[in-house]
């Protein structure tokens, strides 16, 4: 096996220590606002975001007024892009059905599938406007039948960004609050003098959005680990050119200066023409430093000599976005098993599933793609099961298994809870605390 690094980002080791300092603001920070409440977001926002309004509820006539600030043809692409993911998030809700079935005469067991009763979904804002992800959350949930929606986001260039806004309002969200980071997190899950705790926060964000929920999980439910953007492009030289994977590479490196972008390849010469087109492009980019930051100290650039190894590489670095552009694209699609989202030919790209073609973009980060998918409607759903016994007979023989069961394992009032059906419904006379048919087995 031959697998050569043309380029590598920081190492493990890095990468844990500066893990290390996010995990001791954060925690710090979690602390602060559970001590302190409104007092201590107030003063985190006004540090941070240098933003301190009355409050940081927005009322019916503040969401009006951002609305009426966009165009129409704002307002109608943000409703075309929340249609589209609002249309598969239906799609999913209707392949979840509650069941019932009779397992064995007169023994009824089910499922239900009922909405998280609160949830707080963070939309990211304090640098680029992430109107799309008020649609994978607010709206997503609503689909799902969240009856209490929450959503946060930043303040942008010192103001409520109107099409975040906007897209928060159509997609369902009962209360809005103009706040950012650990605060806005914090402020979710805990709670504050006029906050109520949710059951439940969603929505991706930067290092420091995505440690809050970590350390809050178990107190809440999380919908998955969805830290700083990574992208991953994996690319032949019949389906790719340098300029499409260089592309591809750097519109998501853009996002922060922490986003990895891997190039994975079996082409050393595409390796290294795209190599070269990344820093023809980010001489010409607005967004070079952000993104420059990002290539030098998290790029990779990945040559493998076959289509097997860069299977087994993809799989171990379970990146959150997979651009596949090869001659077997639908070979990827098969074996692929961890990753957050797979983009599937030239013809689309990670920016239109972040944006408008209807698949959620809130997905697993840090190799969480090993065990968990992105958020979808599902999430917000729990399958709750349950169980009757509608007869006498039903009674006694599940009874009777079961005594002899809990005797198995030492569990005498466990057994006793089903000797009590036994003699109430299968005619058994049997004095308290005997496992008859646990004994009449052994006999």
């Amino acid at each position: 096996m031959t697998i050569t690094y043309l380029k590598r980002g920081k190492s493990d080791a890095d990468r844990a220590e500066d893990d290390a300092k996010t995990r001791a603001v954060v925690e710090a920070t979690l602390k602060d606002i559970e001590a302190h409440g409104d007092a201590s977001v107030r003063e985190l926002s006004e540090k941070f975001d240098n933003y301190s309004p009355e409050s940081f509820r927005l009322d019916q006539d503040q969401i009006d007024a951002l609305i009426s600030s966009l165009s129409e043809r704002e307002l109608a692409d943000i409703r075309f892009a929340q249609e589209q993911v609002v249309k598969f998030a239906r799609a999913q809700r209707d392949s979840m059905l509650d069941i019932e079935v009779e397992t064995l005469p007169g023994v009824i067991l089910g499922h239900k599938n009922i909405p998280v009763q609160s949830v707080g979904c963070y939309v990211p804002g304090g640098k680029f406007p992430m109107v799309a992800s008020a649609h994978m959350s607010v709206a997503t949930a609503s689909v799902a039948g969240v009856p209490r929606i929450i959503a946060c986001t930043p303040p942008f260039q010192g103001k409520p960004n109107a099409a975040v806004i906007a897209a928060m309002h159509f997609g369902g969200a009962h209360e809005i609050y103009v706040m950012g980071g650990i605060q806005a997190i914090g402020a979710m899950a805990i709670g504050t003098e006029t906050i109520e705790p949710v059951h439940m926060l969603v929505g991706p964000g930067n290092a420091f959005v995505a440690e809050a929920k970590r350390q809050l999980f178990g107190r809440v439910g999380i919908d998955l680990f969805a830290g700083p953007t990574e992208t991953m492009v994996i690319a032949d030289e019949t389906a790719a050119d340098a300029e499409l994977c260089a592309t591809d590479l750097l519109g998501q490196a853009e996002h922060g200066y922490n986003s990895p972008a891997v190039l994975l390849t079996n082409s050393r010469k595409l390796a290294e023409d795209t190599m070269a087109e990344i820093e023809r492009i980010l001489r010409i980019l607005p967004t070079a430093a952000t993104a420059r930051v990002s290539w030098e100290e998290y790029g990779e650039v990945i040559v493998c000599d076959s289509y097997d190894e860069m299977l087994e590489v993809a799989n171990d670095i379970a990146s959150e976005h997979v651009q596949v552009m090869t001659d077997r694209d639908d070979w990827f699609l098969d074996k692929m098993t961890s990753y957050g989202a797979l983009f599937l030919g030239p013809r689309t790209n990670v920016a239109n599933g972040d944006k408008v073609i209807g698949t959620n973009h809130t997905l697993p980060t840090k190799k969480a793609g090993r065990y968990t998918g992105g958020l979808w409607v599902g999430k917000f759903l729990k399958t709750h099961s349950y169980q009757k016994v509608t007869t006498d007979a039903a009674a006694a023989m599940i009874g009777e298994y079961g005594s002899r069961l809990c005797m198995l394992e030492g569990f005498v009032g466990h057994a006793e809870q089903c000797n009590i059906r036994v003699r109430r419904y299968g005619g058994v006379n049997l004095p308290y605390g005997e496992a008859a048919p646990y004994r009449e087995a052994a006999e």
